[in-house]
């Protein structure tokens, strides 16, 4: 049975390894936003304003990083534009995929100011 010290070290070359995919596929030009715990909460109406901020600085494409069981790993999120929690709670990836591409299409009907919002 591996260690406790084994298994950490484990779960930090599994971070590494997908921190280093993860980077090969981030388009150059775009903006990264960090799902996190120790991201800052926010409302759909700040999203919306923070995506409207990113797009006029000249950020050309947004791409959202969700971590996997373990999180992302700390230089990732570290390199991101922004670090955004959700929740203070857990959620399976899936779910929050769904859950994010809901605030994110909000954000737009927000900014493109429609009633979807509200």
């Amino acid at each position: 049975m591996p260690t406790e010290q084994e298994n950490f070290m484990a779960q930090a070359l599994a971070l590494a390894a997908e921190a280093a995919a993860i980077r090969e596929k981030l388009p150059r030009g775009g903006a990264v936003i960090a799902l996190c715990i120790e991201g800052k909460p926010c409302s759909s109406v700040e999203l919306s304003r923070r995506m409207q901020e990113l797009a006029v600085s000249g950020k050309s494409q947004l791409t959202f990083l969700i971590g996997g069981s373990v999180g992302l790993a700390e230089d990732l999120k570290r390199q991101a534009d922004w670090r955004l929690s959700m929740s203070p709670m857990t959620f399976p990836h899936h779910l929050a995929r769904i859950m994010l591409l809901e605030q994110i299409y909000r954000a737009c009907q927000i900014a493109a100011g429609t009633k979807y919002h509200k």
